[in-house]
């Protein structure tokens, strides 16, 4: 586009290039063999070196490049002098092309919060499933996600690509479009169901049952789920429990959304991102590409009961 850029246009753009970079220093830290892993509240819980480095980085290079915006982080890291090789200044000047929808071109710095997850799939990533792990940057204005950017670190690992090659960048707002990957939908008729694999426990498993899917896939990763559903792996990402924080969501939703889908609580009430609302997502979540209201309605009552909002 001619002119100066709309603030969040800059904003997305710059968040592409500190994803990309997140990824290379996820990537890194594996190489490395020294994860150096700690346990926040238990061993489904963890924190890597790569998770605090990542936070570093993209929290660093907001505040730098955009001193004005709110930006919450998954981790509780201690105030410090960040190295300036973590730092990143660059922008994707195929986002700075864009147009920016109407509704978001004079939005100012101060009235948007980002919601930033350093490393989604932090256990997987210990564990070596390294195509769960995203890092995860989602922009929000007046409560509503209103762009996301998703880095998979280490997409096509299982090809043995050199590292250099290796991972993308997923990137995406409502009234814009969704870009970086090819958006495909399940065969018609079919229900996969796509659930946590580490976090399980009874109301998840009676709402996945209640859903009638002809097959359940179990991976990690609230980013990793919404890839699946806009690449017609799965058909609903089902979550009925406390666990996920509005730093896994906000990103994730804001793409589901660019390209039609659905991400509610099990209520189908919309998720808030303001700066001031609490973290957990303590009604649930219950993500679709198609067919949102089907899920909504299956979700037992016995469910819905214990899951406040």
């Amino acid at each position: 586009m001619s002119g100066n850029p709309a603030v969040v246009m800059r904003l997305v753009a710059s968040a592409y290039a500190m994803a990309e970079k997140a990824g290379a220093i996820v990537r890194r830290v594996l190489q490395s063999g020294e994860l150096g892993i700690v346990e926040k509240t238990g061993a489904n819980d963890l924190q890597t070196l790569a998770d605090r480095l990542v936070q570093q980085s993209i929290c660093a290079s907001l505040s730098k490049s955009f001193p004005k915006i709110t930006i919450i982080g998954e981790e509780d890291l201690p105030e410090e002098a960040i190295k300036e090789d973590l730092i990143e200044s660059g922008q994707s000047e195929d986002i700075l092309q864009k147009s920016c929808p109407a509704e978001y071109s004079a939005l100012k710095e101060e009235e948007l919060v980002v919601w930033v997850d350093p490393l989604d799939g932090t256990k997987e990533y210990t564990e070596g499933l390294l195509d769960h792990v995203t890092v995860l940057i989602g922009i929000a204005y007046g409560g509503k996600a209103i762009a996301g950017v998703i880095n998979q670190p280490f997409f096509n690992y299982q090809l043995g690509t050199e590292s250099a090659d290796m991972g993308r960048t997923l990137w995406g707002m409502p009234g814009l479009g969704a870009f970086g990957f090819e958006l495909q939908e399940v065969p018609d008729g079919r229900r996969i169901v796509t659930t946590t694999r580490s976090h399980s426990n009874k109301l998840v498993t009676d709402t996945v049952d209640a859903m009638e899917p002809h097959d359940v896939i179990r991976v990690g990763g609230a980013g990793n789920k919404i890839i699946q559903l806009v690449e017609g792996k799965a058909s609903a990402y089902v979550f009925a429990s406390l666990g996920t924080k509005k730093w896994d969501t906000c990103a994730p939703e804001a793409i589901l959304h660019a390209v039609g889908g659905k991400l509610t609580d099990m209520h189908g009430s919309a998720l808030c991102y303001d700066a001031n609302v609490k973290h957990m997502n303590s009604a649930g979540v219950l993500a679709t590409l198609r067919n949102h209201q089907y899920y909504a309605s299956r979700v037992p009552q016995s469910v819905l009961q214990a899951l406040k909002p």
